[in-house]
């Protein structure tokens, strides 16, 4: 389960429509803001080549994982050095092992458990359990000893990094985000946190990129035949409200700062959250990159007009606008109407920009 701000599964298949109507079913697509990367997974399914980018470090994982396994990988460096016997599935094995760990009593336990003392000396914050925050800390730690011993690879790293995010997202004490937990443990938040193992696709499972970065700054650097762009509509920052899940892909320890014990991360803002700049990086993207074709997916929610953007995208080349009825995201004390209009925007570039 993934509860996660704009997520595009229930569109997929109007995206996938919309891109063979624009290329055809086979070529090089980029998904330039990735997130969990159900898109660009969506994309090597129907057989394309796909680079994929983010900013955010939990994103780089998922996309690795999802864009780049059809099996697990072998894990020989826990063999050879006797953390599992490799005899039955290793991937299995390795997480029966993190499973089974001795909780630790560490950062996660100080920061985000009602146990915990936080640094700054604020009251406890409760977005685990305090035995699921020891568990996390064991497995944080275990992962972090293999990196540094070069016993793991670094797509084992990014199999256990995304393994361990997915079984934490079981248990949030959270309503939608990591921007701040709920008061009280909900049912979900007090079952055991448990690493399941990840269900692989067969096929088309090479070839493609992934790359993190901010995508105004990756866009001259790309060439693809069509370019998916799902930019953040609102002024929340992806990067405050899943600092949990950065810490995690990280692997570090930084200062929890406030009430929420936000992580510093202005190193990931995101100028299309913004009124101000949004506007100019989007033309800057779509100057930038190598890449006659673009969807862009919006939501009627979003900081610009659709009739904002028609005429911010019309500078380039044809646009086309399809209108799709949606569920909208919600926090659950959220007032807002459940359904919401979610726009697909085509843009075809014309000669002089191509």
């Amino acid at each position: 389960m993934y509860r996660y701000i704009g997520n595009k599964t229930k569109l997929l298949p109007h995206i996938m429509e919309k891109t063979s109507q624009l290329i055809g079913n086979t070529g090089t697509v980029v998904d330039l803001m990735a997130g969990t990367g159900s898109v660009a997974y969506e994309f090597r399914r129907n057989g394309y080549t796909v680079i994929a980018s983010d900013v955010m470090t939990y994103s780089i994982h998922h996309l690795k994982t999802n864009l780049l396994l059809e099996q697990a990988p072998p894990f020989d460096g826990l063999v050879n050095n006797n953390v599992i016997t490799g005899e039955i599935n290793r991937y299995a094995e390795v997480l029966t092992y993190l499973n089974t760990l001795t909780p630790v009593r560490g950062f996660f336990f100080r920061e985000f458990s009602p146990e915990g003392v936080p640094q700054i000396g604020c009251e406890p914050r409760k977005y685990f359990t305090s035995d699921n925050a020891c568990k996390i800390d064991a497995v944080r730690e275990k992962i972090n000893e293999w990196i540094q011993s070069g016993w793991i690879t670094d797509l084992e790293e990014s199999l256990l990094k995304h393994t361990l995010i997915m079984a934490v997202n079981e248990v949030a004490n959270i309503s939608g985000t990591y921007g701040y937990f709920l008061s009280n443990f909900k049912k979900n938040s007090l079952n055991n946190l448990c690493l399941k193992e990840e269900l692989f696709s067969i096929g088309n499972a090479t070839g493609h990129t992934i790359i993190q970065g901010y995508a105004e700054d990756l866009a001259s650097s790309i060439i693809a035949d069509l370019c998916y762009i799902d930019p953040p509509y609102m002024k929340r920052q992806y990067a405050a409200n899943y600092h949990i899940l950065e810490t995690i892909a990280r692997g570090d320890f930084p200062d929890a700062i406030g009430k929420s014990g936000l992580r510093d991360w202005w190193d990931q803002h995101s100028k299309l959250c913004t009124k101000t700049r949004g506007l100019q990086s989007f033309e800057k993207i779509i100057r930038d990159i190598n890449c006659p074709r673009f969807i862009i997916s919006y939501s009627e929610d979003g900081l610009f007009t659709i009739e904002q953007l028609r005429n911010c995208f019309e500078q380039f080349g044809t646009v086309t606008i399809d209108e799709i009825d949606y569920n909208r995201f919600k926090s659950n004390d959220s007032q807002l109407p459940q359904k919401i209009t979610e726009y697909l925007i085509s843009i075809e570039l014309s000669l002089i920009h191509i």
